[in-house]
């Protein structure tokens, strides 16, 4: 029952920081880690996705989705800029 406020919590604290820039860094194997910035674009009652930042060289739009459980395990971590801050 703990784990389900935890995942209450991270998904309430998610749905106010909704287009806010962050920093994300995943997991994706044993040593690789992948770290992109972009902006949280929407929340779902499983998921959050997240709206990547535009290379110069590239015209489409790119999106990545996550669940709160990837939180609450630590697969992925979320780091939101202050408004002020640009993510340089």
């Amino acid at each position: 029952m703990a784990e389900k406020n935890q995942l209450d919590q991270i998904k309430e604290s998610l749905e106010g920081y909704v287009g806010r820039r962050v920093q994300l860094t995943a997991k994706r194997g044993r040593k690789k880690r992948i770290i992109r910035r972009g902006v949280i674009e929407k929340t779902y009652p499983s998921i959050f996705v997240i709206k990547l930042d535009q290379p110069d060289d590239e015209t489409r739009e790119r999106r990545l989705t996550f669940s709160y459980t990837d939180i609450l395990t630590r697969a992925v971590e979320v780091v939101v800029f202050k408004s002020t801050q640009q993510g340089a």
